[in-house]
């Protein structure tokens, strides 16, 4: 039985896949970015994964999520809809609106305790949000939140 209820993802293949977005986003901090990553599992197997790049890049839209998407190149829309998000925040509106212009049916989130995104949204739109309160992303951005306040709230469109 899962863990997660709702989930057909058992507790071991969410760790592994989660542990995929939490590399990633040590790879974004460690090239100087904000720490959030995401992978995109479509048939039990790893399509993409992607981190942060907007100060890498001078991007305003490479968040976590859309760069998994963007590594993941074109898909038919059935790849999508058969597909999983796997985040280590809960998403943006921005990467929302990507999660629902394609269609993907499951997000998993390790932590939405230092941002709380769109997940009613999600649900509302029948989307299966799981949130995994994961400490290692929790820390990761507590610790990036602390050192780099102005660059967050960059990227999360606030002033400062």
């Amino acid at each position: 039985m899962s863990e997660y209820p709702g989930s057909e993802l058992s507790p071991g293949t969410v760790a592994e896949y989660l542990a995929l977005a939490v590399a990633e986003a040590r790879a974004g901090l460690a090239e100087g970015g904000i720490p959030i990553g995401a992978a995109l599992i479509v048939d039990g197997k790893v399509l993409a994964t992607g981190h942060n790049k907007r100060i890498q890049l001078g991007s305003p839209t490479r968040h976590g999520e859309t760069d998994c998407l963007e590594n993941a190149g074109r898909q038919p829309a059935t790849v999508y809809q058969r597909s999983t998000m796997v985040t280590t925040l809960s998403p943006c509106d921005m990467c929302t609106g990507a999660i629902l212009l394609y269609k993907i049916p499951r997000v998993i989130i390790g932590e939405n305790q230092t941002f709380f995104g769109g997940e009613d949204y999600l649900r509302s739109r029948g989307v299966e949000v799981v949130v995994v309160d994961d400490e290692e992303c929790i820390q990761l951005m507590r610790d990036f939140m602390e050192a780099s306040p102005s660059l967050w709230n960059e990227d999360i469109g606030e002033e400062d």
